[in-house]
């Protein structure tokens, strides 16, 4: 039995808590989803999603240009943690810290799956290429003029590869 847990890769083997962290920062796929400006009605308190992106969100590299420091730039970005993650309904359905959390497993286009960091992109379940920057904004205020509900469906069951 010992031998069929080392033969599987640590996410079907580990919680998101005994993840270290590289273990816990390779789960991230590259999408952007979780970089989009949202706005919570509050009156529904429904997350409409928009394609305009965080002023540090590079959209060609789909990741954040200054990781390490974003805090320090982007005060209210939320870091990702087991003991957040719940908390976080807008979270897209396809990531997989909320997949693994959930008890799913990863998408068949994920990277640690498909060993090709780019088949998120090919698959079209990224935003590379869909979103403006909240810095060609004259107010803040100005990004539900982008609101995108598509971003909110579930991309989970894309498949790996785009089939044209």
């Amino acid at each position: 039995m010992a031998d069929n847990i080392a033969q599987k890769p640590f996410w079907e083997t580990k919680t998101l808590e005994q993840m270290n962290p590289q273990e816990w920062e390779s789960l991230c796929d590259g999408c952007g989803l979780c970089c989009l400006v949202r706005f919570e009605d509050e009156e529904t308190l429904e997350v409409i999603p928009t394609r305009v992106h965080c002023k540090l969100f590079d959209p060609e590299k789909c990741a954040c240009s200054d990781y390490a420091n974003r805090k320090k730039h982007v005060p209210d970005c939320i870091k990702l943690t087991p003991r957040n993650i719940e908390a976080l309904e807008w979270m897209p359905m396809s990531c997989a810290y909320r997949r693994l959390h959930e008890g799913k497993t990863l998408p068949a286009w994920h990277h640690l799956i498909t060993g090709d960091r780019e088949t998120v992109h090919r698959s079209g379940v990224s935003i590379r290429g869909q979103t403006i920057s909240e810095l060609a904004l004259g107010d803040p205020e100005e990004a539900l003029d982008f609101a995108a509900w598509d971003l909110s469906e579930d991309r989970s069951e894309w498949p790996a590869e785009d089939i044209d």
